[in-house]
């Protein structure tokens, strides 16, 4: 929350003080209809081919042909173009370099190119985001000259903007003339203040590009600002931790920053969840062999019960580079959870317990934990907690997110946390009933664990290894293993 707040201050405050640019001195406020495409009118945005040897970029001027061949611009190969967003400092950021060193490192067959529209994204936040329009119109007509000077494909270019430069590549996409369109476009974490709730004319859409995915990583609202829009804007939509804020991006890590960043380390912090869109799509760059799953969900209160953890119909895909390019009816928000660092992939699995409480008058709130044996490794005692006390017969569904691959889960301990409390109503219950020959006390019964797999899909059952006694006392653990009725299915 106050990180937030924090960030939002910094917004508003550079809204005041940032410097106009003479572009920007032109404007009286935001656009929202389409401007006019003119031969004739100067170009202020930059397009810089990235290399491994030259992190400047090599310059490729708009109608310069000799500048596509200085470049050694590759027309038969893709094109992978990188947009910024806003600017506060008037200089590229950092995770740009960063983007185009693993682009051209994994995709050693492709374009890269830098768009470089500083002189007009450094400016009050209204006018850059006016702005937007001119610099997608730019861009169009970029792509449509090389289709007409080289032949280049407008199919085989992909256009990643972050924060305003998502909507720029949306722009871009409804610019650009003719029937064909853009290949396809990512939107890391699309700006949210001026566009959220906008129409999909005046925002990044599905209808932009032949294929549109987007990162949602920084949408929690306050003060009725969101840094990131919240609302779906392309065919796949992920919410990584439900899209509002991501763990290591808190407060509590501004002295982490301070220490990596120095005096910079504030600021690092209050933009780290909006970042971390861009972050991701690295992450799934360099650890292509770590694929990370999201799934479609309702909401992210409905994730977190582990009901939403179905390949079935189209209903995950891989978030990043690597997403498979499915077109679907309207929008699918994608939910899943991520570690703080990087490699950020966790394995997503399901939880089914079924409980009978003998108190059946009676509700408790019990609290669990869960020690995992795998194949790979093992998972020691994790704190469940069920939102729902248990009443009753109910079968109670969870997520549990891990962030160790522990291969191919063998054998889970459930362990009833003992709480003084509890123990103290059992005693008083024996002293006031002895119990008598062959009578017990009461308890949970509890015959089987159902797990689901997020990421392999598979399905199994663990039985108690005490097939005897079923019950479960506060303090006590059980030990679940693999049975045969493991090909039943989860639902």
């Amino acid at each position: 929350m106050r990180s937030f707040l924090i960030f939002s201050l910094l917004f508003l405050f550079c809204l005041a003080v940032s410097p106009e640019t003479p572009k920007s001195r032109k404007k009286k406020g935001p656009q929202l209809l389409p401007i006019q495409r003119t031969s004739h009118s100067r170009s202020e945005t930059k397009f810089l081919l990235y290399s491994n040897t030259i992190e400047e970029g090599c310059l490729i001027e708009f109608n310069q042909f000799d500048t596509l061949e200085k470049c050694r611009f590759n027309a038969s190969l893709p094109l992978v173009m990188i947009v910024h967003g806003w600017s506060v400092d008037g200089r590229l950021e950092g995770w740009i370099w960063k983007l185009a060193e693993a682009l051209k490192s994994q995709l050693t067959q492709t374009n890269v190119i830098i768009t470089d529209w500083l002189a007009l994204a450094h400016a009050h936040y209204p006018i850059a985001v006016q702005n937007t329009r001119d610099v997608g119109q730019e861009i169009a007509r970029f792509l449509e000259w090389l289709e007409e000077s080289v032949q280049f494909s407008r199919g085989n270019a992909h256009l990643i903007g972050y924060s305003l430069g998502a909507h720029v590549s949306g722009f871009a996409g409804s610019y650009i003339r003719g029937a064909r369109k853009i290949g396809r476009i990512t939107g890391l974490d699309p700006a949210g203040p001026l566009f959220e709730g906008m129409s999909p004319t005046d925002r990044l859409s599905p209808d932009d590009a032949d294929f549109v995915d987007a990162i949602h990583t920084f949408t929690q609202q306050q003060m009725g600002l969101s840094v990131g829009i919240k609302q779906p804007v392309a065919h796949f939509d992920f919410y990584p931790n439900g899209g509002t804020f991501q763990p290591g991006c808190h407060i509590m890590h501004v002295y982490n920053h301070i220490v990596q960043y120095g005096i910079t380390g504030l600021a690092q912090t209050v933009k780290c969840a909006h970042e971390r869109s861009v972050h991701l799509f690295i992450d799934s760059l360099w650890h292509n062999n770590q694929h990370i799953k999201g799934y479609w969900c309702k909401d992210m209160q409905t994730f977190d019960k582990g009901r939403c953890l179905s390949c079935r119909a189209k209903r995950c895909n891989i978030l990043g580079y690597h997403i498979r390019k499915e077109r679907v009816p309207g929008s699918r928000r994608l939910f899943l959870k991520t570690r703080a660092q990087m490699p950020f992939k966790v394995h997503h699995y399901q939880f089914k317990f079924r409980f009978i409480n003998e108190f059946k008058e009676r509700q408790i709130d019990p609290t669990f934990t869960i020690s995992l044996t795998g194949s790979k490794d093992n998972v020691e005692n994790l704190s469940i907690t069920l939102v729902e006390g248990i009443t009753g017969n109910k079968t109670y569904t969870f997520l549990v997110p891990l962030e160790i691959d522990i291969g191919e889960l063998m054998m889970i301990k459930l362990k009833w946390e003992g709480i003084a409390i509890w123990e103290n109503i059992w005693n008083t219950v024996q002293t006031i009933i002895p119990w008598g020959k062959g009578d017990r006390r009461l308890g949970l019964i509890m015959e089987t664990i159902r797990v689901k797999a997020g990421e392999t899909q598979q399905k199994m059952t663990f039985c108690s290894q005490s097939l005897d006694d079923l019950h479960l006392y506060p303090g006590q653990e059980k030990m679940f293993v693999r049975c045969e009725v493991s090909s039943q299915r989860l639902r």
